[in-house]
């Protein structure tokens, strides 16, 4: 009941926000970072799309400015998301990949702590999943003033599910979980909340929605600061075959495609009526001259609960998916709208990153930036106006299926595999994108130097991972049913 009556009233907001318009925005620019789940660089039509429309987010882009350049903090949720929050890369983060035992320390620097620093109000909304097993305030722990959603990654790929959590209290919703016939829970030794929902009244996807609206007009006379972080389109896996989940199919109902695909198509819809959504509504409380809105993914498209990845040709051309260090995995559709700086329908190959994303919002809030820190701030490029400095290289280490490293520097991509495990030999892989950008030509026997020269890389660009508890004596994964 309370749940409902908070959406009505935002839907009472929605509608009213507009005669209460300011005619001048804050001294401050206010900022809507919208992050999504797994969805490929080729996921939007405004990326090269072909087959499904994202209308709303193109007119975002041609209002803004494009970043085909912009690469994620890792292959999965809980290191990118990690990279992004703390500004250092995986080789200087406490999490690097999404087993357990990894968390965030509560005295680390966040992009939440930086704006709620320079006089934000914070807000999250959507999935948190960073670390595991995080606390279940650990998004307040962090800087924000409110969150509204998901905790633990786990419990976040069912888009029903029984509960949410506000600002560490658990709040009830109409859903409930498939049990087996005996009345026991299938995923009872998962995370509370994992499951597929057997009763499915209230769609979490539409709640971020209506949470996201309201959060927004509470807080339009105010600097603020929106990490709006949708689950879609992550599949649900523990649904294996129709983990795509929505309420219905929408305009794809009649299509010749599988179930799943449906439901993906679906998703990326959805979300594009969502950034349409929040793009309305900012107008509608007059701060959207005054707003920086961003949109990117976590990482590289999925191939879970029954999706396969080619059917809409999620990566376009790249090579990899999620898991991988190819740039399909690691390679995001990136854009940035800001009506008062950054002037509409521009382009930009700045080579960036997710830890760049706190640098740059320091120079946005007119904040230090911290000394522990891996970025360098796109804020010139955003503005056109300031040298802006360049990165030298690109780094990451996901230290899973059996330990993977990779560098980005200049023309050259060099990926190792196998770094964790010596019971396996270590693979190299050299890759000129200049050449070969769907990096399918292994070159590192015709270049030792470049191979010595990010050997040195790989040594210098990181520091010893101190989750000691995630491997046994013998360097192996300890066991988990994650």
């Amino acid at each position: 009941m309370w749940l409902g009556s908070m959406i009505l009233a935002s839907a009472v907001l929605f509608s009213s926000c507009g005669s209460k318009a300011k005619t001048k925005g804050t001294s401050k620019p206010n900022v809507v970072f919208i992050l999504v789940d797994d969805m490929g660089y080729g996921d939007l039509s405004c990326f090269g799309q072909e087959t499904l429309k994202t209308p709303k987010i193109d007119k975002m882009a041609s209002e803004g400015m494009i970043f085909t350049n912009h690469y994620t903090g890792s292959t999965v949720c809980g290191p990118s998301r990690a990279s992004l929050m703390t500004g250092v890369h995986t080789g200087h983060c406490n999490i690097r990949g999404n087993m357990p035992a990894q968390l965030l320390k509560d005295d680390e620097i966040t992009l939440a702590k930086v704006m709620k620093k320079a006089g934000y109000v914070t807000g999250g909304i959507g999935k948190w999943g960073i670390g595991h097993p995080p606390p279940l305030d650990d998004p307040q722990r962090k800087g924000f003033d409110h969150f509204f959603g998901y905790i633990n990654m786990w419990h976040a790929h069912n888009f029903y599910p029984e509960f949410l959590y506000r600002n560490g209290e658990r709040v009830d919703l109409k859903n409930k979980l498939r049990l087996n016939e005996d009345g026991t829970n299938p995923w009872a030794d998962m995370p509370e909340g994992t499951g597929v929902a057997q009763v499915r009244e209230e769609y979490v996807h539409d709640l971020f929605d209506q949470e996201a609206i309201d959060f927004i007009e509470t807080n339009k006379d105010n600097p603020f600061f929106l990490y709006l972080a949708y689950n879609v389109p992550h599949a649900n896996n523990e649904d294996p075959k129709t983990g795509c989940e929505v309420p219905d199919f929408g305009e794809y109902a009649d299509k010749d495609w599988p179930t799943v695909e449906k439901g993906f198509a679906s998703m990326i819809t959805n979300l594009d009526n969502s950034v349409g959504m929040v793009l309305d509504k900012l107008k509608e409380c007059g701060i959207d001259e005054n707003t920086m809105v961003v949109f990117c993914s976590d990482n590289g498209p999925h191939q879970e609960g029954g999706h396969q990845m080619e059917f809409f040709n999620s990566n376009r051309e790249l090579r990899g998916k999620k898991r991988d260090f190819y740039d399909g995995g690691v390679r995001t559709p990136f854009i940035v709208r800001w009506p008062a700086k950054v002037k509409a329908g521009t382009t930009t190959g700045h080579l960036s990153a997710f830890w760049d994303v706190l640098p740059t919002f320091c120079d946005i809030a007119g904040v230090q930036k911290p000394a522990k820190t891996d970025g360098i701030s796109f804020y010139p490029t955003l503005t056109g106006h300031g040298n802006q400095k360049q990165h030298d290289y690109l780094y990451w280490e996901f230290f899973e299926q059996g330990g993977k490293q990779a560098i980005l520097r200049n023309d050259w991509k060099a990926v190792k595999l196998n770094v964790r495990d010596a019971s396996i030999p270590v693979v190299f892989e050299l890759y000129n994108l200049k050449n070969d950008p769907e990096e399918k030509v292994n070159v590192a026997k015709q270049n030792p130097e470049i191979v010595a020269e990010m050997e040195r890389i790989f040594k210098d660009a990181r520091v010893e991972f101190d989750v000691v508890s995630l491997f046994t004596e013998d360097n192996s994964e300890v066991e988990t049913p994650f």
